[in-house]
C-alpha cells in the first residue's frame, strides 16, 4: 500500500511538472551576430571630436580621439533605422564628414560624398576681430557682431550684422570701438552651422 501511494505522489509530481511547462511554453532565443562597420581615419590629433548625426543633424553618438594618428574601431551601425547618416571629424581649422546611408540592416558608405567643410577662423587682435574662410563652393556666410557693456541685464546688442555671398576666401577686418569697453561675442553661420566666439576689451 506504501508503494502504490509513494508511485501516486510521484505520477502527480510528474504531472504538475507536465502541465507548468504547458501553461508557460518554452522561450528560445535568437542569438544574432553583430555586423560590425570597421572606421579607418589617417592623421587624428589627440582632443579632435568624432561625431554620428543623422540627416537632421542629431548627434547620435560623441567621442573624443585620444590617441594621435590613425583613428581604426567598429561600429554596429546596422541596429540604426534606415536612413542617411553620417560622421564628422572636427579638427582645428576643418571638418571631414563621411556620409553613410542603413537600408534594411545593411549600411553603405557614400564615397562620392565626401567632403571637407573648412571652418571659418576667428582672431582677435587689439581692437580688432579678423575674419577669415575658404569655401570651393562659394557658400554664403553671415557674421553678426554683439556689444554687452558690463550692464547687470547681460543683455547683448547687435552692433553689426553682413552677409557675404559668392566669394571662395573672405578676409574681413572689423575694427572695435576702443571707448566700447566690456564683453563683445561674434557669430558666424555658414552651411547650417554656426561659430561664437568672445573677446572683452
Amino acid at each position: 500500500m506504501k508503494k502504490v501511494v509513494k508511485k501516486g505522489i510521484v505520477l502527480i509530481t510528474m504531472l504538475s511538472a507536465i502541465l507548468s511547462y504547458a501553461n508557460n511554453p518554452l522561450i528560445f532565443e535568437k542569438t544574432v551576430e553583430i555586423e560590425n562597420t570597421t572606421l579607418s581615419i589617417n592623421n587624428v590629433k589627440q582632443g579632435q571630436q568624432l561625431v554620428i548625426k543623422d540627416y537632421y543633424g542629431i548627434v547620435l553618438y560623441k567621442e573624443l580621439i585620444e590617441t594621435s594618428g590613425v583613428y581604426h574601431k567598429g561600429f554596429d551601425l546596422t541596429a540604426l533605422p534606415n536612413g542617411e547618416y553620417y560622421f564628422e571629424l572636427d579638427k582645428d581649422l576643418e571638418i571631414q564628414v563621411i556620409p553613410f546611408k542603413v537600408h534594411m540592416n545593411k549600411v553603405e558608405f557614400l564615397k562620392d560624398k565626401e567632403t571637407n567643410f573648412f571652418k571659418p577662423v576667428l582672431r582677435f587682435k587689439d581692437n580688432k576681430v579678423l575674419l577669415s574662410r575658404l569655401s570651393f563652393e562659394n557658400k554664403p556666410l553671415e557674421i553678426k557682431i554683439y556689444y554687452d557693456g558690463y550692464n547687470s541685464q547681460s543683455h547683448y546688442e547687435l552692433i553689426h550684422s553682413e552677409k557675404i555671398k559668392d566669394i571662395r576666401i573672405i578676409e574681413r577686418i572689423y575694427a572695435l570701438d576702443k571707448t566700447k569697453k566690456g564683453n563683445y561675442r561674434v557669430v558666424v553661420k555658414t552651411e547650417g552651422r554656426s561659430f561664437t566666439e568672445s573677446i572683452t576689451i
